[in-house]
């Protein structure tokens, strides 16, 4: 039987159907027209076979004992003469049977299932699921991609605004615990007023503790540069990441007098004459420690552009324009509040209250309310007269005559 399978593989693959597409015959460019759109062919010549692709005829059955395996060929060595004809002939009939047209067409169709399987099981590009948007409940984890979406809401849980009210609850409790426990360590002080039993001394030493309260000190010559810091107290905005940089060019070390007025044409529109202050500001980055070192290392470039004598711009003249000069009101000294004036004042309200109570005590104060009540008393309201008003006569319709 291993025979009848093995040429049946062998006859599969000989008359496997396959689409011959049509060949283009090379031409030579002599033979060719300057312009066209339609592919050139060969002519046919009467010998052209036009019958289309044909089939590898069908080999003639013939036995062959090297072709067995060993456990048949065993088999095959015990039977008698009569039993060998009759394997033969079982041998042909299964391969007559096997390369049958109909036994070929079921095969092919079979192989094509297979191989359509195949391909429907191998990834593909439009195959490839889709990205998951993580939901509310995954967003700023690591592995949001994984998480998936958020479940539908059965009515087992809060809604989305709850949960930001409890997240903002938590909050506020989280700065009531600061308040309460840390703020007092800050200065030795305090600490003396109120001091929680369960609140923990940090000591530097066995003797005295900690007082992390440091008096305010003016900032030295080496620290020219201010920056400012916003804060949403955890919340997050997108004005948060900005930084705000300020220092006035006379503090900044190293330059001459030439050398700073290089550095204001430098900057601009962003000097202030009246106060002699530079203000810049970054948000271009998306943390704070970043747009600090933008602004750092852009002083640090206008500085050296300022240091470098080769064009000290000095035929390029100042320009304030930019900035608008604001009056200064200055409070008038006669409406100063002195001692000799507030005395006075005083002595005039002392006589003033005198003189109501004289006035008082004479009776020639004027009570409005019992005035009021005086005038509504002498006041007689009459009632209006019931006045009789008939309603109008209707007028009847007159019906013209028909003509």
């Amino acid at each position: 039987m291993a025979v009848a399978f093995n040429r049946l593989g062998f006859a599969t693959l000989r008359h496997s159907c396959r689409i011959q597409c049509r060949r283009k015959e090379w031409m030579g460019l002599s033979n060719r027209r300057p312009f066209q759109s339609a592919p050139a062919f060969r002519a046919r010549s009467n010998g052209d076979d036009l019958s289309g692709p044909r089939k590898t005829p069908k080999e003639p059955y013939s036995f062959n004992y090297d072709q067995l395996v060993p456990e048949e060929r065993h088999h095959y060595d015990l039977l008698s003469p009569e039993e060998k004809k009759k394997f033969q002939a079982d041998e042909r009939a299964a391969y007559e049977h096997l390369t049958s047209p109909e036994m070929e067409s079921e095969l092919q169709g079979m192989v094509s299932q297979a191989v359509y399987d195949i391909s429907r099981k191998s990834p593909r590009e439009r195959d490839i699921p889709p990205r998951i948007t993580p939901g509310l409940m995954a967003m700023g984890e690591v592995d949001e991609q994984d998480s998936g979406e958020d479940e539908d809401f059965e009515g087992d849980d809060i809604t989305s605004i709850a949960h930001g009210e409890l997240e903002q609850h938590r909050e506020i409790r989280e700065y009531a615990r600061i308040a309460a426990w840390e703020m007092p360590m800050l200065s030795s002080k305090f600490r003396h007023h109120y001091r929680p039993q369960a609140v923990t001394v940090l000591m530097i030493d066995s003797q005295t503790p900690t007082e992390l309260a440091k008096p305010f000190v003016l900032p030295s010559q080496d620290k020219p540069l201010r920056f400012r810091y916003t804060t949403y107290m955890g919340e997050t905005h997108p004005a948060a990441k900005k930084v705000v940089l300020e220092f006035c060019t006379r503090d900044l070390p190293g330059l001459s007098e030439a050398q700073r007025i290089k550095l204001v044409k430098l900057i601009g529109v962003r000097y202030n004459p009246d106060t002699d202050l530079v203000k810049m500001s970054c948000e271009m980055f998306e943390t704070q420690a970043q747009n600090k070192r933008y602004l750092g290392d852009l002083v640090d470039t206008l500085m050296a552009e300022a240091r470098d004598a080769s064009d000290m711009f000095e035929d390029v003249p100042l320009d304030f324009r930019h900035h608008k000069a604001k009056p200064k009101f200055e409070f008038p000294e006669q409406w100063k509040l002195t001692e000799e004036r507030r005395a006075q004042l005083d002595e005039n309200l002392k006589q003033r209250e005198l003189a109501e109570k004289e006035r008082e005590e004479a009776g020639r104060l004027v009570d409005g309310a019992k005035i009021i009540e005086q005038v509504m008393e002498a006041m007689t309201v009459k009632a209006p007269a019931a006045v009789k008003v008939e309603a109008p006569k209707r007028k009847s319709k007159q019906r013209l005559p028909m003509r």
